[in-house]
């Protein structure tokens, strides 16, 4: 029943998150709100805030404890111009610092936002102020800000329990006020206010609500747009690396077998009794089989008509390849720690290069650890949502001088080695827009480093 309960909430959760856009698109979504919009908006109310506080005062004669009210609101608004000033800096020089900082100012700022809001309210009607509008927009201002499911809720939330503190303490300084001031300045009292501020917080919940919700579908549609676009993009290139490489073996091997005929001719002329051309023959049947492999090697690099482009598990996928290389029942002395994020996105790859990816490169880890040994298998989302792969075995390991050569095709350490392996995986990888790297060393074990982009435009030719 646990079990079951547990399974439940994580689907719940991954349901209800908000798939984090990248970088490029958070930092479009920050400059558009924060710099184009509040900014200047900004600008024009702290304007209008300082001549009211400064130039001519909201109220004449005023009790004792609204008199201090004032003038704490009056320093608040020093600090919040100051703190300001500081973010507008932050926000124009967007491009020039790390992402994390601004949205840790966005963040900060907004939280800085709704308390000034809630002490303008003290002075304003409480909780029936105008203001009230202002928290509703900074919940959709938040919104578009900050799309991290926690961070939104969180901050959300906040502002409304900036509300609900500044309706506290409005209440509080109109209980210890006189009835006459009370009236003048519209404030109200404890006994008017419950239901008419439940309906007030209900609407700020149900606003945060609908902003979530909204967004959720709105990302999620985007993404399968995207998803859809990418899926088409990539499959079309596919097809058309398929029929290239279709057409240059058909354009290549029909030469080819007509000179090995003729060089077939040649030699059986020669033991005829025909002047002696060996030289010659061997030459040509040289030549031929070094063609005859290179177009062997792009139709088995390639291999795409054959295939088909498939959404696919990461998770499924790594575990499939982990059970093939290493059986339960034939793994004893090796062990394989699994390390996969939470959430991974779907690969856009035909499922064979995917798979022969995963096997080449855990096959190498198992041979290099000669029967024991551990392998780990990490498989991580980067920030701009590109996926990394490392495969890490505790073996033996590459010599420093022999890290550079171990893509190269015909390239091997091993004795019976083809030494086609490894540049079979850097191809498949670099065929889908990846990098592939290695770490290694003499007795320090390998580190083989995958990177898949989010977005990429499939190669269509790659040389021998």
């Amino acid at each position: 029943m646990k079990f079951n309960l547990d399974q439940g909430l994580k689907k719940l959760w991954s349901a209800l998150e908000i798939p984090a856009p990248d970088s490029e698109q958070l930092v479009r979504r920050l400059e558009f709100m924060e710099r184009n919009l509040v900014l200047p908006a900004k600008v024009v109310c702290i304007w209008l805030l300082y001549l009211s506080f400064f130039s001519s005062p909201w109220m004449g004669s005023v009790s004792d404890e609204l008199g201090v009210a004032y003038e704490f609101i009056q320093y608040f608004f020093r600090f919040y111009i100051a703190v300001n000033a500081v973010f507008a800096l932050v926000v124009l020089a967007m491009h020039r610092l790390p992402l994390a900082l601004i949205q840790w100012g966005v963040f900060a700022i907004s939280l800085v936002d709704g308390l000034f809001v809630a002490a303008l309210t003290l002075i304003t009607g409480g909780y029936d102020s105008i203001l009230f509008w202002i928290f509703v927009a900074l919940i959709v201002r938040n919104a578009v800000s900050m799309p991290p499911t926690l961070s939104q809720i969180a901050l959300n939330l906040g502002i409304i329990g900036c509300y609900i503190l500044g309706v506290v303490v409005g209440l509080t300084l109109a209980d210890n006020l006189p009835d006459e001031t009370v009236r003048a300045l519209g404030l109200s009292t404890t006994e008017s206010v419950l239901e008419p501020l439940l309906l007030r917080l209900f609407l700020l919940l149900l606003l945060t609500v609908c902003c979530y919700g909204l967004q959720i579908l709105l990302e999620r549609e985007q993404r399968k747009v995207e998803e859809a676009q990418e899926f088409t993009a990539r499959e079309v290139q596919l097809r058309s690396a398929g029929r290239l490489a279709a057409e240059f073996a058909h354009q290549i091997k029909n030469p080819l077998a007509i000179i090995n005929n003729a060089a077939f001719s040649l030699q059986r002329a020669l033991k005829e009794g025909r002047p002696d051309t060996a030289a010659q023959i061997g030459i040509i049947q040289e030549e031929i089989a070094r063609c005859d492999r290179s177009i062997t090697q792009i139709m088995d690099y390639a291999q795409l008509t054959e295939g088909r482009l498939e959404k696919l598990n990461l998770v499924e996928e790594l575990d499939k390849a982990i059970e093939q290389v290493f059986p339960a029942a034939a793994s004893q002395g090796l062990c394989v720690e699994r390390r996969y994020s939470r959430k991974l996105p779907p690969m856009l790859m035909q499922r064979q290069h995917l798979s022969e990816i995963l096997v080449n490169l855990l096959q190498n880890a198992r041979e290099a650890m000669k029967g024991s040994g551990t392998v780990t298998v990490q498989a991580q989302t980067q920030p701009d949502r590109s996926v990394e792969i490392t495969i890490t075995d505790t073996g033996v390991g590459i010599p420093a001088d022999k890290l550079e050569r171990v893509f190269e095709a015909y390239y091997t350490t091993k004795e019976k080695g083809s030494g086609l392996g490894l540049a079979i995986v850097k191809h498949d990888v670099e065929l889908y827009g990846g990098t592939i790297r290695v770490e290694s060393g003499t007795g320090k074990g390998a580190r083989f480093v995958l990177e898949f982009p989010a977005k990429m435009l499939i190669k269509l030719t790659r040389p021998i």
